[in-house]
């Protein structure tokens, strides 16, 4: 079931869509639901996104795919891809549109469960949301493997983003490489020199490490899954 907003941005793209063949910007819709930020349209458009009734291409920047619309508003409804009037910019380069994306590479697989070999080669690369993206600071992504950040929503096979960097507060998901070796994400507590890696799922423990056994590669920022 929908809210009213969510209910109310899906039928107002999907009316754009129809006039114009493109969907509206994110400033067009903050208006048309009378929000104050910009920041309320992308939790819209990613509750709905998890609710199966848009799809954000992950390999095409500024594109939607509406996959189906609630009863009572599917009346002449066929789904199509949506994709913006404008050129993609080039790889790196910062988005012109509201729905822009940003290409960032994917380093590989991070461990949500036991830790797994580091990671430093680009095995591919994926576009994210420009909303995700702090401006000035190095971003980049990784495909997760295994089921320790459930509770976090954080499922196997999820793409996360990074926001680079080597601190972070207690409470916060990172990137943590464990002795130079191991590369894992977990939530982020420190107390004196003890670091505490907490998995989001009961059925793991959370692992106790001195702090120079750890080095934090930075925090989760964002979030992307393919159903």
């Amino acid at each position: 079931m929908l809210t009213n907003k969510q209910r109310d941005l899906l039928q107002f793209i999907h009316k754009r869509v129809q006039r114009d063949g493109v969907p509206p910007s994110f400033d067009e819709m903050k208006d048309a639901l009378d929000l104050r930020s910009k920041s309320g349209i992308h939790r819209l458009i990613t509750a709905l996104e998890e609710r199966g009734f848009i799809r954000r291409l992950a390999h095409r920047a500024r594109a939607i795919e509406i996959v189906k619309m609630p009863e009572g508003m599917e009346s002449g409804f066929r789904p199509r891809v949506i994709e913006g009037d404008r050129t993609d910019p080039p790889r790196g380069a910062m988005p012109v549109s509201a729905l822009a994306a940003m290409e960032l590479p994917v380093m590989g697989r991070i461990a949500a469960g036991t830790p797994i070999e580091a990671i430093s080669e680009v095995a591919a690369h994926v576009a994210v949301p420009q909303q995700m993206i702090s401006t000035g600071r190095n971003h980049y992504a990784l495909e997760v493997k295994g089921d320790s950040m459930i509770d976090a929503g954080i499922n196997d096979g999820d793409i996360v983003v990074i926001e680079e960097g080597s601190t972070a507060k207690n409470g916060d998901i990172v990137v943590a490489l464990v002795e130079d070796q191991e590369a894992t994400l977990k939530r982020f507590r420190q107390k004196g020199n003890m670091i505490a890696l907490e998995a989001a799922n009961p059925a793991y423990e959370t692992r106790m490490l001195r702090d120079d056994q750890v080095k934090v590669q930075g925090r989760l920022v964002g979030l992307i899954r393919t159903y």
